[in-house]
């Protein structure tokens, strides 16, 4: 499955060709195009953050409260 990353820049691309373009016959093409990518990205889920936490991170509990003042 592509990501949703790539397929929003594939749509710009497109739209961008599509506005630069004097052929409407292409330019309609591409804006098709164009749709039917957008109708693929509302299917793909966003996606989940992958960053690595530090070690002394545990993100199934929350972080202590430090008392005021020290």
């Amino acid at each position: 499955m592509l990501d949703r990353a790539y397929l929003v820049r594939q749509i710009r691309t497109l739209l961008k060709f599509a506005k630069s373009t004097s052929d409407p016959r292409m330019a309609a093409f591409l804006m098709d195009k164009a749709i039917h990518l957008k109708s693929q990205v509302e299917e793909v889920p966003p996606a989940t953050d992958r960053s690595p936490l530090a070690p002394d991170v545990d993100p199934e509990k929350p972080e202590p409260k430090v008392p005021p003042g020290l």
